[in-house]
């Protein structure tokens, strides 16, 4: 089972510009600052910017699979739910960039539930341009016994 300061392996990704078009047709989200680079600029941005939810779509996109993830946990996949995820920005994304995800478990704890106990495995992963933060996500994943 996971246990505290266990560490994934990193992986990177190079942010494009046809990626988040991409992404925020599929999302149909119309910000012109994520696909019109004059419209970014007139916001204050050099060039247009990556959505918020873009972070999660480059996971799956260059990050490990999701049975990946289950088997270095040492857990079910058939067992596993989705808790909660946050995330804490602190610079925008902008076509170009790579960005490297780091992760690694930050805490494991048990409660009881209705149909008995589960296991509760918080994830935080920093996302980071060069050597500045651009973003940490926590994720809460909840294991059934």
């Amino acid at each position: 089972m996971a246990r505290i300061g266990y560490e994934f392996a990193p992986h990177r990704f190079t942010v494009e510009r046809g990626k988040i078009r991409e992404f925020v047709r599929a999302v149909g989200d119309d910000n012109p600052v994520y696909t019109d680079p004059d419209a970014a600029r007139r916001a204050g941005y050099p060039d247009v910017i990556a959505p918020p939810t873009f972070l999660t779509v480059m996971d799956n996109w260059a990050g490990p699979d999701f049975e990946t993830r289950c088997r270095e946990l040492e857990i079910d996949p058939l067992k596993v739910l989705h808790g909660e995820q946050g995330y804490e920005y602190f610079s925008p994304i902008h076509p170009g960039d790579e960005i490297e995800a780091t992760a690694r478990v930050t805490d494991v704890y048990e409660k009881e539930g209705k149909s008995g106990p589960m296991t509760f495995i918080v994830v935080e992963k920093a996302y980071k341009r060069k050597d500045q933060t651009v973003a940490v996500c926590r994720s809460t994943t909840v294991v059934r016994s």
